[in-house]
């Protein structure tokens, strides 16, 4: 089977081969007009049109299609799509272009559908080429029930389609989360992970809330060379859920890596956090590299991270209301030391660890920063699936408004 993977409606341009009877990699040399359809049905060919008013499978063009039930993202998105076979004997020659359309409308509202489309150049490939090709793609939507109507088109005409239905609903305790895509909704998945948030209505208060958050930007198995897109996801969502917070009017960020044992980015005291400056950061990680200085030193990763705590915890400078760290776990040989978190004190502000673990039971010991937050009397939640998100950072929330307007409302009657 060789893999086609390209941003079909939000997917990362990723490609690699299998190895089986050949070895054969397939490039997507050109994406175009990805994303709703401008125009929606008055755009459609008169064919295309006439595939997806039929609803019945189209096999001209041989192919297996393996729709993928919504599944909530932590980016509180409900993510749906489909996956796609094709033998490659079915996509010879010099050279092929396939298109793919489908729409999507609410059940009850089918005269409303949204069309989405995407293109795909293949390159030549051999006749006697064996093995399949696969692709999919994705898009967005919130509660509610969808009727997907899907079709590809080669080069010369050939369809294959197919039609689906889907629901994508909340379970019942989880009802009161509130979603960042609204009931009913289809959107195309957002292919800019870094772009900068909308402008957010501030609370206006006297005092507003004043927040570090420091980020480790680091990929679940400590020995992976490369930061995965799944990992980076759900750190920028936890990072753009704090940044959504009407109630909070100064940030600072400090991102940095474990394993290079380093301070990435920093933003000090700023209105909006800055994501495409953090992205542009992020792209100057080398997992893969070790400094051998870094080596020598037999507990450098532990006097990285006491370093580092004691600095953004202890400093006197522009105190914070709260601070708030996440990551995944960092498991080291030894723990930040009794003696540097006596030197930070305790804390005038909460501080509290958003530990991101896809897999508790696997590793349900106490890493080295949740340790050093515990001594610290800081409070960490678990974050594994989206629901610990929003869960995680209601109580986070109602701590900080807690600690900071009854500390405000009572200095007045203080000596």
């Amino acid at each position: 089977m060789v893999t086609l993977f390209g941003p079909l409606l939000g997917f990362r341009r990723r490609y690699w081969p299998y190895v089986g009877v050949s070895l054969l990699l397939i490039v997507a040399q050109a994406l175009r007009a990805q994303g709703v359809m401008p125009g929606g049905v008055t755009r459609l060919f008169i064919s295309d049109a006439a595939v997806l008013e039929s609803g019945d499978a189209r096999k001209d063009l041989p192919c297996t299609v393996t729709p993928v039930k919504p599944a909530l993202g932590f980016d509180l998105k409900f993510h749906s799509g489909y996956e796609v076979t094709i033998p490659l004997r079915d996509l010879a020659g010099d050279s092929n272009e396939l298109t793919m359309i489908f729409r999507v409308a609410r059940q009850d509202r089918a005269e409303e559908p949204v069309y989405l489309s995407q293109r795909m150049s293949v390159p030549q490939i051999e006749e006697d080429s064996k093995g399949d090709a696969y692709l999919r793609g994705n898009f967005d939507v919130g509660e509610g029930k969808y009727h997907v109507d899907w079709l590809m088109r080669d080069r010369t005409d050939q369809f294959c389609s197919s039609s689906w239905d889907i629901e994508a609903a909340l379970l019942p305790k989880d009802k009161e989360m509130a979603l960042n895509i609204g009931p009913n909704v289809v959107e195309p998945v957002d292919n800019e992970p870094f772009k900068q948030e909308p402008p957010v209505a501030r609370a206006q208060q006297e005092t507003p809330i004043n927040v570090k958050v420091m980020v480790n930007f680091a990929p679940q198995n400590s020995l992976s060379a490369t930061l995965q897109p799944l990992d980076t996801a759900a750190l920028i969502s936890i990072l753009r859920n704090i940044a959504r917070e009407p109630r909070i009017g100064k940030f600072s960020i400090v991102a940095f890596n474990m394993q290079e044992q380093r301070v990435i980015y920093r933003q000090d005291s700023a209105a909006q956090i800055d994501f495409p400056a953090l992205g542009d950061a992020l792209q100057k990680l080398n997992l893969g590299t070790v400094d051998l200085k870094k080596l020598e030193q037999k507990h450098g990763d532990t006097d990285f991270l006491t370093g580092l705590m004691t600095r953004e915890i202890k400093s006197d400078q522009d105190q914070p209301d709260a601070v708030i760290i996440a990551g995944p776990k960092v498991m080291l040989d030894s723990s930040v030391s009794a003696d540097a978190l006596k030197e930070i004190g305790e804390p005038r502000f909460p501080v509290f660890y958003m530990n991101y673990n896809l897999n508790p039971q696997v590793n349900p010991w106490r890493d080295a920063i949740g340790s050093a937050v515990k001594s610290l009397r800081g409070a960490e939640f678990t974050i594994s699936r989206p629901r610990d998100l929003f869960f995680a950072w209601t109580e986070i929330m109602g701590r900080i408004v807690k600690l900071k307007f009854g500390r405000t409302a009572s200095s007045p009657s203080e000596p």
